[in-house]
């Protein structure tokens, strides 16, 4: 009966962590690194994400993907290495009230349960500037490969920043 509680807690708790895998970014390609005879190829992949708290800002990431067997099936651990560039793609504005100064803004599994991709926006208030940091973290120990990348904001348009 323990047994039975046990794979029951265990399999909600998977199918949480497979809901949260789940994201607003958009695929926008892939280029294939090195070939593996079973499974997807090792690749690195390149990703949208439009920020949730400010319109008008699109992040663009490029990361590794492991393929072959454990890659295909989400078993695998992907590097740490990310790189990362934000461009405003339209008119900046701020549909909530203020926006956060420092607030992770993404973040996405790179191993099944251990590993995670972030991205924080922090505001530079002086120079009306959002800054874009993107690094991965483990529940044990991070990497500190990290990318950074600023999307200035025009002064006509004061970044509210949360007190």
């Amino acid at each position: 009966m323990q047994h039975a509680r046990w794979r029951a807690a265990l399999a909600s708790g998977l199918l949480a962590l497979a809901g949260t895998a789940a994201h607003a970014a958009d695929t926008i390609g892939t280029v294939d690194t090195a070939f593996k005879w079973i499974g997807r190829d090792h690749d690195i992949i390149v990703e949208a994400y439009d920020d949730p708290a400010v319109q008008g800002v699109t992040c663009y990431v490029s990361r590794a993907r492991v393929g072959g067997i454990k890659g295909t099936l989400g078993l695998a651990e992907d590097k740490a290495e990310a790189s990362i560039a934000c461009r405003q793609v339209g008119p900046i504005s701020f549909p909530k009230a203020s926006v956060k100064p420092q607030e992770e803004v993404f973040t996405e599994r790179m191993s099944l349960l251990f590993k995670r991709l972030r991205i924080v926006r922090m505001v530079d208030a002086p120079r009306n500037t959002l800054v874009y940091l993107t690094y991965s973290d483990k529940l044990i120990e991070g990497s500190p490969q990290n990318s950074v990348t600023a999307v200035p904001v025009d002064r006509a348009t004061p970044i509210p920043v949360k007190k």
